[in-house]
């Protein structure tokens, strides 16, 4: 388990436990895999904030959410931010 301000851009297989703080307005991206809704997520611990890519299912999950477990996420920049992606083995669980 990390905490927010231990996670890098580069940090792979990251295992943390944040805070809902908003959920984004999901919107529509084309992918190599048609139409999906994808939205943007902010989680925060005690010691910081992160963004959260959130796709098709995950977005109800996490809305409806007060605090989350990941694992086996990594970490990506996207517009000068970092943001935690889940790949197609981590888990997001919502712990309350």
């Amino acid at each position: 388990m990390v905490k927010i301000s231990d996670i890098t851009v580069d940090s792979k297989d990251v295992e943390v436990e944040a805070s809902v703080v908003e959920v984004g307005e999901p919107r529509t991206v084309n992918t190599r895999f048609g139409p999906k809704r994808v939205a943007t997520a902010i989680i925060e611990d005690d010691t910081g904030r992160i963004n959260l890519s959130l796709w098709e299912d995950q977005i109800d999950t996490v809305s409806a959410a007060k605090k989350l477990k990941i694992a086996g996420a990594y970490v990506t920049e996207w517009s000068n931010n970092m943001q935690i992606n889940l790949s197609k083995q981590a888990t997001l669980e919502v712990v309350e």
